[in-house]
């Protein structure tokens, strides 16, 4: 294959699995993130890159998130808001993560594969991505990529699809996105 052609493959196999998700999915996880007075974002792997990039996200957009598993992430309590990214929705860590949120009154909003796993199944809402995970189970999107590769693009792109729309609601610019990034780089 000739990187021309790999560029078209992944292209495409992205938007294939873009394609297949629910555009009121994305408004449904805005709007328990407008509701909540804190959000967490909990992932492991090259999944928890993609939850420290939409975390990072939510803090340009002016919302109080935290990294769980940082030194520096409160606990949560009643009202908090867990984004658990999964793609098999089976990873020990976040499975325990959402299960601790939801014990202490939060809510779990899951990000997979696996609309029946154990990380869906108590979580308030899911967004699916119906895409292909390490696992290639039956019924995921077929790919060329390695491992998780084809979930973790369609997550970081539609985590950041529900920041638009966060921006959006809240009116904010780009401006005062920047405002809130980073100083200490």
């Amino acid at each position: 294959m000739t990187a021309r052609s790999l560029l078209d493959v992944v292209q495409t196999e992205v938007a294939g699995v873009l394609a297949e998700v629910e555009p009121a999915t994305l408004e449904t996880a805005a709007d328990l993130l407008d509701h909540a007075p804190r959000i967490f974002v909990a992932g492991e792997g090259r999944s928890g890159y993609m939850a420290r990039a939409f975390a990072m996200r939510l803090v340009h957009l002016g919302r109080t998130a935290y990294f769980v598993g940082d030194t520096c992430t409160p606990s949560t309590g009643p009202g908090d808001l867990l984004v658990a990214v999964s793609g098999s929705g089976t990873t020990a860590a976040t499975v325990r993560a959402a299960r601790a949120v939801t014990d202490g009154g939060g809510e779990v909003l899951a990000v997979t594969t696996a609309p029946s796993s154990p990380l869906a199944t108590g979580a308030r809402h899911v967004l699916h991505v119906p895409a292909a995970t390490k696992h290639r189970r039956e019924g995921e999107a077929a790919t060329v990529q390695p491992l998780s590769s084809l979930f973790d693009q369609c997550t970081h792109l539609l985590l950041d699809c529900v920041c638009l729309e966060l921006a959006r609601r809240h009116h904010v610019t780009d401006e005062q996105a920047r405002q809130a990034h980073a100083n200490t780089e």
